[in-house]
């Protein structure tokens, strides 16, 4: 089987977040107080790009955390007889800090709804903000992301896959049929 398309490529996925780390930067007067957390599984390695490119604009090391939300899901009796719980490691005190929380893809909004409630179960951030690789649209809750590398309007019967050099050993963003990744 095949992809239906090819999204993003390499280079356009590094542009893409070049791209939103100069919003951050510009929404946020700099970079002096904010912190990444990147969103079990690709959102972390996405969340090293951002911070990465960030501390290359703004000459700052920015703080990093991963979150696992696999005990906040509404569908956790879905998902899985024995889910799989990964590791969350956040580092730093988020009350202190504006955290720029990290995804690849939003569609429904309910892995955002999770990971809010995993992050304020660390704290009170002085903020949240969302950032995004791909919006497909189809929320079902009222969450919008600050910052997205690319909106992809998708029908419901297509899949949205994030590949990533850390994860996957390549860099593309791909569209497949629903029967074709089952």
């Amino acid at each position: 089987m095949a992809p239906k398309a090819t999204i993003l490529s390499a280079d356009e996925i590094r542009r893409g977040l070049t791209r939103i780390a100069h919003e951050i930067v510009e929404r946020n007067k700099g970079a002096h107080d904010l912190a990444i957390i990147g969103v079990h599984t690709r959102g972390i390695p996405i969340a090293a790009r951002l911070a990465a490119k960030l501390s290359e604009l703004e000459g700052v090391e920015i703080p990093t955390g991963m979150l696992d939300i696999t005990l906040y899901r509404d569908d956790l009796s879905e998902v899985a007889h024995q889910p799989i719980i990964r590791e969350t490691h956040v580092p730093f005190d988020i009350a202190r800090r504006r955290v720029i929380l990290v995804d690849d893809v939003l569609y429904t909004g309910r892995t955002v709804r999770a990971a809010l409630d995993a992050l304020i179960d660390l704290g009170r951030p002085l903020g949240i903000q969302l950032a995004v690789l791909i919006d497909r649209g189809h929320r079902e809750l009222p969450i919008r992301a600050d910052y997205v590398g690319k909106n992809l309007p998708t029908a419901k019967s297509e899949v949205v896959k994030v590949k990533l050099q850390e994860t996957d050993g390549v860099d593309i963003v791909e569209l497949w049929d629903l029967e074709d990744v089952k």
